[in-house]
């Protein structure tokens, strides 16, 4: 099996293509086989890369919670970058993963063609992330003491997931399926070591009205948690454009996944081009007309 090495932890991937590299970087409940409709499609044009996080088997999975953080997750995806020799990427990242590809653009933006943060934002505004922190600890609890075959029965329905459930049975269960697979000690450490400690986006503020990475944020319009912080990164970032999917929940790539592709390819070829520009953040929001 192909492993890259961050700092002594393996992480395994799996690579398709030629081309501009495309990296791609799973939610908490996905691995490297959420991203199959993207392997599959853009790897026709693109040289493209998904991998498994620390704490998802095959990768390793460190036994101490401080091997799992925010800084060390988007630490692996220049760790996986450098392993396979790519200078620069498109790094799309779904949920957790947008988490690390958002950071990714802050700390290493030469190393970026692009980003993608996808369902993004739980628990990331002030509003609401001491309560997303407490229930992340809780829930780090709950898959200790009762395993992820089980809390996967109800993780795989929640209010994020009822409407791929509902279109697409088949991809639905293949995908809960696959989260029941995952590591009962590495699932709990994540969401202990990495969920429950990750900054809010206020905290990066003044980085993310720095960057000029070109950026696209999609949200799915069912996906609750992720509309406001979604909207928030939209007036904070100013190489960011915003993506609503209508009737769309969480995992939009692998509910809606035409409709995913399409949005990333119009997107990376619109990068590709030169024809990405960035704005100039407003002073003031909800005026019609510019002062003076």
């Amino acid at each position: 099996m192909p492993y890259a090495n961050a700092d002594g932890v393996k992480l395994y991937y799996e690579e398709q293509g030629e081309g501009i590299p495309v990296v791609f970087v799973h939610e908490f409940a996905g691995d490297h086989r959420s991203w199959e409709p993207q392997m599959r499609y853009f790897a026709r044009r693109y040289r493209c890369v998904a991998y498994n996080a620390r704490g998802y088997p095959p990768s390793d999975v460190p036994a101490d919670v401080e091997a799992y953080s925010q800084a060390i997750a988007t630490d692996d995806i220049a760790a996986v970058m450098r392993h396979l020799d790519i200078q620069k990427a498109h790094v799309v990242g779904l949920s957790m993963g947008s988490f690390a590809a958002l950071h990714f653009g802050l700390r290493y933006p030469e190393m970026a063609h692009s980003l993608v943060v996808a369902g993004g934002g739980y628990g990331a505004l002030p509003v609401n992330h001491d309560r997303f922190q407490e229930e992340a600890r809780l829930m780090a609890d709950k898959i200790e003491q009762e395993g992820m075959q089980t809390v996967t029965q109800a993780y795989a329905v929640g209010s994020g997931r009822v409407s791929f459930k509902e279109k697409d049975p088949r991809g639905w269960q293949e995908f809960a399926d696959q989260l029941a697979e995952h590591s009962t000690q590495g699932s709990a450490l994540t969401m202990r070591g990495y969920q429950a400690r990750r900054p809010a986006f206020t905290e990066v503020e003044d980085g993310l009205r720095k960057m000029t990475v070109p950026t696209l944020v999609i949200a799915g319009d069912e996906d609750e948690p992720g509309l406001e912080p979604s909207i928030y990164l939209k007036r904070n970032i100013p190489s960011a454009a915003l993506l609503v999917m209508p009737k769309t929940g969480h995992a939009m790539n692998l509910e809606e996944p035409a409709r995913f592709n399409d949005a990333l390819q119009d997107f990376f070829s619109t990068v590709e081009c030169g024809r990405w520009r960035s704005r100039e953040l407003p002073d003031e929001a909800g005026t019609i007309l510019k002062s003076g």
